[in-house]
């Protein structure tokens, strides 16, 4: 008996070494499922942290071209909807919507970085749980952007290989991507002045 145990735990060690990924492995798959995004469409929220003011919270929402960002400061909301050609931003406090031709945002610029996200950097797995891999991403010597964090964590959902969050310091400000969910509708990032009966349009076009 105490030799068909001792069998059965060599295979079981076996087995889970067969299926242990490397940090690279499980990066590649991650952008296997990143590569989704654009068709499919993903929401996940934006935290920036500043001293001595805050975090600030925005969700954000992609698909294809356009996206539509919902951010609110105590108290204060604000949404930008944009399909590439036109902005739609709504100030809740003043009941306004300003129309203006499509400009490169933060928002925007947020939703590229998934992009090949890893490159340029090493990747080392920092520490594991049953439900994903938190890694380590260190800025390599080859990597010359100086606008490249030195390092991010990152870690991803192993259950999905979805970025769960991806994290960045730079200046005092971190910048924390998070909640990651794969698909979205056409409604959800699309700008409907039905739902603000009222308020005031103001057209910058």
């Amino acid at each position: 008996m105490k030799k068909a145990f001792v069998s059965i735990i060599a295979v079981l060690l076996a087995a889970t070494a067969l299926f242990a990924q490397t940090p690279q492995e499980i990066v590649a798959k991650m952008d296997q499922e990143t590569a989704r995004f654009d068709k499919e469409g993903f929401s996940m929220v934006m935290d920036m942290k500043i001293p001595l003011m805050g975090t600030f919270s925005t969700k954000m929402f992609s698909l294809g071209k356009k996206y539509k960002a919902e951010l609110d400061v105590k108290g204060e909301t604000a949404i930008t909807w944009s399909d590439g050609v036109t902005d739609w931003d709504f100030e809740a406090s003043k009941n306004e919507i300003t129309i203006t031709n499509a400009t490169s945002s933060d928002a925007e610029e947020s939703l590229n970085t998934l992009n090949g996200i890893t490159e340029g950097y090493d990747v080392k797995l920092k520490k594991e749980t049953p439900e994903a891999w938190h890694l380590l991403c260190t800025k390599s010597k080859t990597n010359k952007n100086k606008d490249d964090p030195k390092k991010m964590d990152l870690v991803v959902s192993k259950a999905t290989y979805l970025p769960i969050s991806h994290s960045v310091s730079m200046k005092g400000i971190t910048i924390t991507l998070r909640d990651f969910v794969l698909g979205v509708s056409e409604e959800d990032v699309t700008f409907d002045p039905s739902k603000y009966p009222g308020a005031k349009v103001i057209d910058k076009r």
